[in-house]
């Protein structure tokens, strides 16, 4: 017989104004009853797989590995990780899965210069820096210093930081790119009063003359900017980051759209400010802060519009900071139309070089599609995890002729290459589709807004969709 101590309550009943939010998102109200069921996630830091039995010994519990997410194992939900010894000494992260998949979404390689745009708490960025492993770089943004500290404390735990720079900036603004050409030691080394304006090793410590300098300096170098509220601070660089030996003016130097689709970030991750509604934990939280409060802070459409204008100007930002050929990676903890499809297919209409692309390791992930094709949803029914909205897009460089007083969009991703690859899309729709074309000429333009072209050995015919 089971111990009527132990039992729990049921839960209470969800407010009928939160009922009708999820009817209107086409979501089951039934997601928010599996808090107590949905596993507990952990990251295994690479290279540490032969500490499992250990781990499982302290934990008290199996390591159920979780097949379709490399380096992640499920424990029960009520396992604590953060008092554990394994913990501590940074052998497991606690993350989770749907979360990982994001980060996996991006197809980090060796050798990327990647940003995280929304870079707090720091278990994505972890796994970012996990995945470049000793080449390329790592660039996380995030408006709050004590979050970005979070962060700070998280590299050095783990001994990650050492291609990575931290930046306290507004992520709707962030203008700097990667640093991508190593800094000649040599060359900076010139006189007294330029060592000053020259990063050297970064330490915790420093002196009340460089903490008045940086005061200084970030006073000064607002005009050498786009941003119009505050420019970035440098919070944290690591030794191999780029930084070191770099003056300042060359470290704040912002940069314009056509610089990024050349030098840009290879990689971007934009997971975006929003409600958390797909968090079932943060939910239950309402229970003991009060419905009123889920109003205001799930609820309230003006609350909801504003983030759905801040999610899109992140996301076009980091766009605008990503290499053409690159990918980026857009993810909210919410379930909701308006703060996921609503705001991909306003961005994917101001911004045709941009193409919504399928994520292939999906293919055997537990997640179901978004109501725009190529996009994932995970929720605690169809995935096991918390709720996550997942979309991945390329970048093309854009090239605008006019033929017959109409704009002809050629979005190229190799402009170099001996061919080309065109993206074809058709704006009413937002259909799209990509081909890669040996040596094309113009076979004819037909009425309307289509143009045909043909390859030279006739086998491979496409429409190119223009407009006014």
């Amino acid at each position: 017989m089971a111990d009527s101590a132990s039992e729990q309550p049921p839960a209470p009943p969800l407010p009928r104004a939160f009922l009708d939010f999820l009817e209107e998102n086409g979501l089951d109200p039934s997601i928010y009853s599996k808090g107590d069921t949905i596993p507990r996630y952990i990251r295994l830091k690479p290279g540490c797989e032969i500490w499992v039995p250990g781990i499982e010994a302290e934990l008290g519990c199996e390591l159920k590995r979780v097949d379709w997410l490399p380096g992640f194992y499920a424990v029960p939900p009520q396992i604590k990780i953060a008092s554990s010894e394994s913990y501590k000494s940074g052998k497991i992260y606690g993350m989770d899965a749907a979360s990982g998949a994001a980060v996996l979404a991006l197809g980090v390689s060796e050798g990327d210069h990647v940003l995280d745009l929304c870079t707090a708490p720091g278990a994505k960025l972890c796994m970012l820096s996990d995945l470049l492993g000793s080449s390329g770089s790592l660039t996380g943004v995030d408006i709050s210093r004590d979050r970005l500290a979070a962060c700070r404390t998280m590299l050095q735990k783990y001994e990650l930081g050492d291609r990575c720079r931290l930046f306290i900036a507004d992520g709707t603004l962030f203008s700097l790119l990667p640093l991508r050409s190593p800094v000649n030691e040599k060359s900076y080394v010139t006189n007294e009063a330029d060592v000053a304006n020259i990063f050297g090793e970064w330490t915790s410590k420093r002196s009340y003359k460089d903490r008045k300098a940086a005061v200084k300096l970030r006073n000064s170098i607002g005009s050498q900017l786009s941003l119009t509220t505050s420019e970035p601070e440098l919070f944290f660089y690591g030794k191999s980051s780029g930084v070191v030996g770099l003056r300042r003016s060359e470290l704040f130097c912002a940069a314009n759209n056509a610089e990024a689709s050349s030098f840009g970030y290879d990689r971007v991750l934009v997971d975006a400010e929003c409600t958390h509604d797909g968090s079932v934990k943060h939910i239950q939280k309402f229970e003991y802060w009060g419905w009123k409060t889920l109003e205001h802070r799930v609820l309230d459409a003006k609350r909801t519009n504003s983030l759905m204008h801040v999610q899109l100007q992140l996301l076009t930002n980091g766009f605008g900071l990503l290499k053409a050929g690159g990918t980026l990676v857009y993810s909210t903890c919410s379930l909701t139309f308006a703060q996921n499809e609503d705001v991909i297919e306003q961005f994917l209409m101001e911004n045709p070089s941009a193409e919504l692309q399928a994520v292939d390791a999906s293919k055997n992930w537990p997640c179901r599609s978004g109501k725009i094709p190529n996009t994932l949803r995970f929720d605690p029914n169809t995935s096991e995890t918390s709720g996550l909205f997942v979309a991945k897009f390329t970048k093309y460089l854009t090239l605008v002729h006019t033929l017959g007083g109409l704009n002809v969009i050629y979005n190229v991703f190799d402009p170099g290459a001996s061919a080309m690859t065109f993206l074809i899309r058709n704006p009413q729709s937002m259909w799209s589709m990509t081909w890669f074309l040996p040596r094309m000429k113009k076979r004819q333009v037909t009425v309307g807004h289509e143009v045909l072209f043909q390859s030279a050995d006739n086998q491979c015919i496409i429409h190119l969709w223009i407009g006014i």
